[in-house]
């Protein structure tokens, strides 16, 4: 495990299409965020969603299991009002198998996440997010364009000690038509396990 930080993308960056395999048996893309729910790969997604979260996790990665009841429950908690969210796991499962897409499938069903979760098994997506950790959360506005990018708040060990829900006050200003907080503070966590030992 190395200890790495967001690279913290320029603000204002349009958020990289993708088309991934999710774990409830669906593709999906940025597209789906913007279809009649019916035909979305998630239960949270709503037409024309005025926000989207993006955040770059995994199975195995200690920080990733810290933040999961919180992730969880933002899902749950905006679900129905505008906020669309995707997971993704860019992890090279061949050398991490507990990152592999079955056991993404069972981690899903087993923790009942409300959002899709997707398998980038060829890392370019991460790649053009410019995702470094798990977790590496990507918050985009109605116009898919980056707002927020950094850490969810300012106690990843302790839950109960957090003074600061950042993600969360930046998702309320951006669905209440407000400027996301100025003052970001980057992420922290596992690094994507790159294949071939690459780097991001």
């Amino acid at each position: 495990m190395v200890l790495t930080y967001s690279k913290m993308s320029a603000l204002g960056m349009a958020a990289p299409d993708f088309a991934l395999p999710a774990t409830d048996g669906k593709t999906c893309t940025l597209a789906s965020f913007r279809e009649a729910p019916a035909l979305t790969c998630t239960l949270a997604s709503f037409r024309e969603a005025p926000a989207l979260l993006v955040v770059f996790t995994c199975n195995h990665c200690p920080y990733a299991q810290a933040v999961e009841d919180r992730l969880i429950a933002i899902g749950r908690d905006y679900a129905g009002r505008g906020l669309a969210v995707a997971l993704i796991n860019s992890n090279d499962a061949e050398n991490y198998p507990e990152d592999s897409f079955p056991n993404m499938k069972r981690r899903a069903e087993a923790r009942r996440y409300p959002f899709p979760y997707c398998y980038d098994e060829s890392q370019a997506v991460a790649r053009a997010y410019g995702a470094a950790c798990t977790p590496d959360p990507f918050l985009f506005d109605a116009a898919r364009r980056l707002v927020y990018r950094g850490r969810i708040d300012d106690n990843w060990q302790e839950p109960a000690r957090v003074q600061r829900h950042e993600l969360r006050e930046a998702i309320e200003a951006v669905l209440a038509g407000r400027p996301a907080p100025g003052e970001q503070m980057a992420s922290l966590g596992c690094n994507i396990k790159w294949k071939g030992g690459q780097t991001g």
